[in-house]
């Protein structure tokens, strides 16, 4: 991604962040992702899956958002499904902040590989630098509320959204799934991301 192609992802994600985020400590929060010291913006979303790149990680929340968006919108998941009506506010906190764990979570390092004329030589890559250690959808709940309140569907909602992807007990994730359907929403949302609109390098 280009710095020019990065500075638009930020740039989206700080309009969608004014226009619908108004919460009281959603400026400070603002802020801090905005502080030299956070790379949120200029993060990858994974060391080499989806998103392993500077910037990946705004590129996917946003990818998740409009994801998000897109299937609340649909006739048949309201209609079949009985979701209830999400605010903008809510669909834009648990899009754009479901993986705000990433955030200071990752370092460049450098390994030996061999470049295209067959020469060994050093080149970077991503690894994990986990400076708070408290687990993924559960330490995103946590970063937020620090700042700003989080409504329970929207912290079982992030907190919930790797699905069966994650670790805990199926049913545990299954109940919670059943239980709060913005977490199904994202979770939908976060693999169709994940898995066709980004994919593995």
């Amino acid at each position: 991604m280009t710095e020019q192609e990065l500075e638009l992802k930020k740039q989206e994600f700080l309009a969608i962040w004014d226009a619908y985020v108004k919460r009281p400590g959603a400026e400070r929060l603002r802020s801090y992702l905005l502080e030299p010291q956070n790379d949120f913006f200029t993060a990858p979303a994974s060391t080499r899956y989806h998103g392993a790149y500077a910037g990946g990680l705004v590129e996917h929340s946003l990818n998740v958002y409009h994801n998000l968006k897109a299937y609340l919108s649909r006739e048949r998941v309201r209609d079949t499904f009985h979701f209830p009506e999400y605010s903008e506010e809510s669909i834009a906190v648990c899009a754009l902040l479901h993986d705000l764990c990433k955030m200071n979570f990752y370092t460049v390092d450098f390994r030996n590989a061999k470049n295209a004329q067959g020469v060994w030589e050093k080149v970077p890559y991503y690894k994990i630098d986990d400076r708070l250690p408290y687990g993924h959808g559960e330490k995103s709940v946590l970063m937020i509320q620090f700042f700003m309140h989080l409504h329970r569907e929207e912290a079982m909602a992030i907190r919930w959204h790797m699905g069966f992807s994650g670790t805990e007990d199926k049913n545990t994730i299954g109940a919670a799934l059943e239980r709060f359907p913005l977490a199904f929403a994202l979770y939908v949302a976060d693999m169709e991301a994940s898995y066709f609109l980004e994919g593995s390098e």
